[in-house]
């Protein structure tokens, strides 16, 4: 990990591999906030290596995060992360959830749904492993899977603080069009017209997307493309092309909204 910046922020630290396009990671160090509400479209896995921080989930109740804390985040799950004064470092492994929910050492163990927080130095230290082995350059799908295993195995069935998903799955579905243009479509949609193609006014579609999805339908589309980009990017895009496909103004913006989710610049992801 890089020295710390005149802004105190040490420059975050990326893995991926298209050998392996089913887990990401970073490494990362903090000082201000950085994060705003926002999704994944991966199992997350969060490791808190130094300092404090305040998780929000999707009910707004924050819950502080100690060193050697694991928090385990659906994908889907609305949730935001950031420091409690001071350096925060940290650790985030992404899993592609279908990869892992095919595996039974995963299922039982994370898969109810839930956010979960784990006090557990032991957990911390098997997670810790895995993605140690990310970085220094893990060969084998195989090895890494029989960390993983181990890892997933050493959680018990108490955590120190549980979020379950949100109901609104129906309303969820009703709008279903109109989240998948939010989320789909290039040009900006209007609002107007979206509500009146799922008979509402714009204010009631306002609200039935922030209570299906805990995300207002500008903060949804935003998320949307965001984790298009991410793995748009992954597979080699140049950035100005991801900007161009996604429907951002310019590059400027894209910039703007993507550090605004991740905490760092397109270019600082791939690099």
């Amino acid at each position: 990990m890089s020295e710390a910046t005149g802004t105190g922020v040490r420059s975050p630290e990326f893995w991926h591999d298209p050998r392996f396009p089913q887990v990401e990671s970073r490494r990362s160090c903090r000082q201000n906030s950085c994060y705003r509400p926002h999704t994944h479209d991966r199992f997350a896995v969060g490791l808190i290596d130094e300092g404090t921080s305040a998780f929000v989930g999707r009910s707004g109740s924050p819950v502080r995060l100690e060193p050697r804390d694991v928090v385990l985040i659906p994908a889907g799950h609305v949730h935001s992360c950031n420091p409690v004064g001071g350096d925060w470092v940290y650790q985030m492994m992404l899993f592609d959830p279908e990869w892992l929910r095919v595996r039974a050492w995963a299922h039982d163990a994370a898969f109810d749904g839930a956010i979960q927080v784990h006090r557990d130095s032991g957990v911390y230290r098997l997670f810790d492993d895995v993605n140690a082995a990310l970085f220094e350059g893990a060969r084998d799908l195989h090895g890494l899977e029989r960390l993983l295993r181990r890892a997933f195995a050493g959680l018990g069935a108490a955590s120190v603080r549980r979020e379950d998903a949100a109901g609104g799955s129906a309303l969820a579905e009703t709008l279903r069009p109109v989240l998948d243009v939010l989320a789909e479509q290039s040009e900006d949609p209007r609002l107007d017209d979206l509500a009146t193609a799922v008979g509402m006014s714009r204010y009631q579609l306002i609200r039935a997307v922030k209570r299906a999805t805990g995300l207002t339908p500008i903060a949804w589309r935003n998320n949307a493309r965001v984790m298009r980009a991410r793995a748009m990017l992954r597979g080699g895009e140049p950035i100005t092309s991801v900007a161009h496909a996604l429907g951002f103004a310019d590059q400027s913006h894209f910039h703007r909204v993507f550090r605004a989710h991740v905490a760092t610049t397109p270019g600082a992801y791939v690099r």
